[in-house]
């Protein structure tokens, strides 16, 4: 699987939305992420790329995220 470099977060009441540099959408469901799922929305916006756009930091929360593990049916269990 190529590198997918992210563009931008958003987040609404179901899913954790990724755009990507290339103008797809990852959207996956937010309770895959306890940590995100019991963040506020302001928290949530406090991210950063990481690893040359391939990853999400939310520093604040301590949580990581790679943008290809989202892709993976067992996302939910490598998300941290």
């Amino acid at each position: 699987m190529p590198g997918f470099k992210g563009k931008s977060v958003h987040v609404d009441d179901r899913h954790l939305h990724v755009e990507l540099q290339d103008g797809r959408v990852i959207s996956t469901p937010i309770h895959w992420y306890a940590e995100l799922e019991k963040a506020s929305i302001s928290e949530i916006r406090q991210y950063r790329f990481i690893c040359d756009g391939t990853g999400i930091e939310w520093d604040f929360l301590d949580y990581h995220l790679s943008i290809e593990a989202m892709l993976r049916s067992d996302a939910r269990q490598s998300a941290a």
